[in-house]
C-alpha cells in the first residue's frame, strides 16, 4: 500500500513548442532542497495521437499550460521512461485518469530506493509491453540500479525521447539558479550532446549496454528530458560521449 503525499506545486515554466508534427516539447523546473536549494530545468514530450495524448517524462504545468496540453486532445496516458523521474505523475493520474506506464522503479523521494514509495503505477513496462503509442518501442536498460530506458518514435528519421541517459544541456538557462549554475558545472552536466554523468555515478551503467542500445537504434532526433531538442544528426552528435565511456 503507497502512502500518498501532496503533489508538488507547478514551477517556472515555458510555452509548449511543437517540435515535430503532433510532438510538442515544454521546458519547466525543479528544485532540490537542501542548505542551498538547486533550482535547474527538466523537459516533458507531449504526443498527440488520433485525440489522445500521452505525456513522456512529465513535469506539471499551471492552469494556462494545461489548458494547451488539453486543446490537443485527452490526457490518456503517462509513460516513465526514467526512475529518477515520475514526480508529477501522481498530479496527472488524479487530474486526468491517465493510465501510468512506467520503467520498473519504485516511486521514491530523491535516490533513495529503500524509501516508501508514494504512489504506483498501472502498468510496468517490460520488453514485451505494447506501448501506447504507434510505431514506439522502449530500450530499456538491464545493467543499471535504477530502471532507464530509451523511447524510440519510428517517425521522421528516428525520434529519441531519452530520461536522464542523453542530456544536452550545452548552456545553463533561466530555470537554473545560481548554485545549480555552478555546481552542476562543475559536476559535469553542462555539456552539450552528453551521456548524463548523474546518471551514470548513481545507476551506474554497463558502458558495453549503452553501446549496444544505441547502436541498435536508428534516430535523427533526440528529445531529452534535460536540455535542448536535438534536430538532425543526432547519432554522429553523441557519438563522440559514448565513444569516451
Amino acid at each position: 500500500m503507497t502512502k500518498r503525499r501532496p503533489f508538488p506545486p507547478a514551477g517556472a515554466h515555458g510555452d509548449l513548442v511543437e517540435v515535430f508534427a503532433g510532438i510538442h516539447f515544454v521546458t519547466g523546473s525543479m528544485t532540490i532542497s537542501g542548505p542551498l536549494p538547486v533550482r535547474f530545468s527538466r523537459n516533458m514530450t507531449i504526443v498527440a495521437e488520433d485525440g489522445e495524448v500521452t505525456l513522456i517524462n512529465s513535469v506539471r504545468l499551471n492552469e494556462a499550460g494545461l489548458k494547451a496540453v488539453e486543446a490537443l486532445g485527452n490526457v490518456s496516458n503517462i509513460i516513465r521512461i526514467a526512475g529518477f523521474h515520475g514526480r508529477d505523475d501522481p498530479f496527472y493520474k488524479d487530474r486526468y485518469g491517465a493510465t501510468v506506464w512506467s520503467v520498473d522503479a519504485p516511486y521514491v523521494p530523491g535516490f533513495d530506493s529503500k524509501a516508501e514509495p508514494y504512489f504506483s503505477p498501472d502498468i510496468v513496462i517490460d520488453r514485451d509491453t505494447g506501448l501506447p503509442l504507434k510505431n514506439a518501442r522502449l530500450a530499456l536498460f538491464e545493467s543499471t540500479a535504477t530502471a532507464e530506458g530509451l523511447l524510440l518514435l519510428e517517425r521522421d528519421g528516428g525520434i529519441v525521447v531519452s530520461g536522464d541517459c542523453l542530456q544536452n544541456w550545452a548552456t545553463t538557462n533561466r530555470y537554473f539558479n545560481l548554485p545549480a549554475r555552478l555546481m552542476m558545472r562543475m559536476m559535469g552536466f553542462i555539456k552539450p550532446h552528453n551521456i548524463g554523468p548523474g546518471w551514470r555515478k548513481v545507476a551506474k551503467p554497463d558502458p558495453d549496454e549503452i553501446r549496444s542500445i544505441l547502436a541498435g537504434m536508428e534516430f535523427d532526433h533526440v528529445l531529452p528530458a534535460h536540455g535542448d531538442p536535438v534536430k538532425g544528426n543526432a547519432r554522429q552528435l553523441y557519438a563522440p560521449a559514448v565513444a569516451a565511456l
